[in-house]
């Protein structure tokens, strides 16, 4: 089973309509069929939301803690700036609690650790969404057969750590490489399935 499409409630279809496609997600349906239907997917996302009129009875803005994954929380919360969603700045959580305010403590995770660093914004309803930086998953996470980047500054990104890696990789052998393009290969692809990196 393969989740494809969170539902969440909006009370005015078309400025939520302007919204997600203010942030750059892909429109791929507004319908009418006795009631009105948008959907959006974001960037390199497999799961998509939609919005509208007869789709959920939840109340207006009462979904909380949506996540977004990014390898770059920097470069995400200036994107989001730049299309002038309001945004916190970047943060880590003292813990696990999420609900508690003073739980947010100010800056990236002090070790910059995948999974630790994140922004907030909400939609226009309030709507909460939760941008997470994920560079390295954690095992099991991911399928290791296949690998994929939401954009060409996501790879880009990957290539950086790998070209990183393989550095130091070079340095404990002695010896330039001349494998190198299957080095980063085998390095991306572990990275983001949560695998055992190579040395």
């Amino acid at each position: 089973m393969k989740l494809e499409v969170i539902t969440i409630p909006v009370s005015d279809v078309d400025r939520a309509k302007a919204f997600y496609a203010n942030l750059g997600w892909r429109l791929d349906a507004d319908f009418n069929h006795g009631g009105r239907g948008i959907q959006f997917t974001p960037p390199g996302s497999d799961c998509s939301i939609h919005f509208g009129t007869h789709l959920t009875t939840a109340a207006p803005g009462s979904v909380q803690g949506l996540f977004l994954i990014v390898s770059d929380i920097q470069a995400a919360r200036e994107d989001l700036v730049r299309r002038g969603v309001r945004v916190s700045e970047v943060f880590h959580y003292a813990g696990f609690n999420r609900v508690d305010p003073a739980a947010r403590l100010s800056g990236p995770a002090p070790d910059r650790s995948s999974y630790g660093s994140f922004v907030s914004f909400s939609d226009p309803d309030g709507n909460g969404w939760l941008v997470q930086e994920v560079t390295t998953r954690l095992p099991g996470r991911v399928d290791g057969t296949t690998t994929a980047f939401s954009s060409a500054d996501d790879l880009a990104s990957a290539m950086r750590r790998a070209s990183a890696a393989h550095g130091e990789h070079e340095k404990r052998t002695g010896q330039p490489d001349a494998n190198w393009p299957d080095w980063y290969a085998a390095y991306m692809v572990a990275e983001q399935a949560g695998g055992e990196l190579p040395s």
